[in-house]
């Protein structure tokens, strides 16, 4: 049953939500604010606990829906299976929403000082959509993950919410924007991966879900425009980083950890060729550990700029 339980929290999904927490981090440290290791630790364990509700919650709507049955290409669900009972699934989601509320309460504190003031209320109410959404993708008739709208949630949850939101934790809530106001193009880069990685998905069930009424962008332009829609994510993407980097460059090196694209532009390549099939439960899988090890090569690649701009320095005040 344990086991049953880890699938169906679909763990392999975590790089995604663990890489908004990180990139956040590292723009806080790259602006010359040291981070903090607990506020880093509490953010992403709220940022799991929320994927894993967000897990529970679709296996949960797209039984219910009908959209989990035996067309479906992707690994079978837990409720499909018939291993979990809805309302089993119906309590793992209620727990999961108090952890979430209890983590992200807890770090609000925290990186707030204990202060109930007028950040602590925004942020909170952020919170609060942050676990809707997660419960809204295919629960309940206004899901917005049957009508089109997945992405944009995906993006703006998984990029700016998550990035944004860490950067002025990390800042203690103070940020001065004529300064700060670049940390918005790796945001959308990473919102932008992060939504191809649900196009990605889409593509793979393209099939069941217009038979199911599940009426994605994939649904509603077609496989070709999808894959061209899917090219222009990830070019975005790259873009949006490229940018960033060149207006807060101090050293060169920094613009290797754009070589951490090359894996996820051979995906979109593979993606391009691929017609919807199982071998689509591979690529997810690829992009998402993909889109966490650009992340992990920015921070490097950041980390080593500024040991060489402070050594330069150094060297050239003596």
């Amino acid at each position: 049953m344990i086991s049953t339980w880890i699938q169906a929290m679909r763990l392999r999904t975590l790089p995604l939500a663990i890489s908004g927490i990180l990139m956040g981090t590292a723009l806080a440290e790259l602006s010359g604010y040291e981070s903090d290791k607990f506020t880093t630790f509490l953010a992403l364990l709220t940022a799991v606990l929320l994927q894993v509700l967000s897990n529970l919650a679709n296996d949960y709507g797209d039984y219910v829906k009908g959209t989990d049955n035996d067309q479906r290409i992707g690994n079978m669900r837990a409720l499909q299976s018939g291993q979990i009972t809805p309302k089993a699934m119906l309590k793992a989601i209620v727990l999961f929403v108090v952890l979430c509320l209890i983590t992200g309460i807890g770090l609000l504190l925290y990186a707030g000082d204990g202060k109930l003031n007028l950040s602590f209320i925004l942020f909170f109410i952020l919170g609060l959509a942050a676990i809707a959404a997660a419960i809204k993708y295919t629960v309940g008739k206004n899901a917005y993950g049957y009508s089109g709208l997945g992405d944009v949630f995906v993006f703006l949850f998984f990029g700016p919410v998550a990035v944004l939101g860490v950067y002025l934790l990390q800042h203690r809530f103070s940020v001065n924007w004529e300064t700060d106001k670049w940390v918005l193009l790796p945001a959308c880069s990473l919102g932008l991966l992060s939504a191809a990685v649900l196009n990605t998905n889409n593509i793979r069930d393209v099939t069941n879900d217009r038979a199911s009424g599940k009426r994605t962008i994939v649904v509603q332009m077609g496989l070709q425009k999808a894959r061209l829609y899917h090219w222009a994510l990830v070019i975005t993407a790259a873009l949006c980083l490229g940018i960033f980097l060149v207006f807060v460059r101090f050293h060169w090196v920094q613009f290797l950890s754009l070589v951490a694209f090359y894996p996820i532009f051979k995906q979109a390549a593979v993606v391009q060729q691929t017609p919807p099939s199982p071998a689509y439960n591979g690529l997810l899988k690829q992009l998402s550990i993909s889109i966490l090890l650009l992340v992990v090569a920015f921070m490097i690649m950041q980390t080593v700029a500024l040991g060489i701009f402070v050594y330069t320095s150094i060297n050239n005040f003596s």
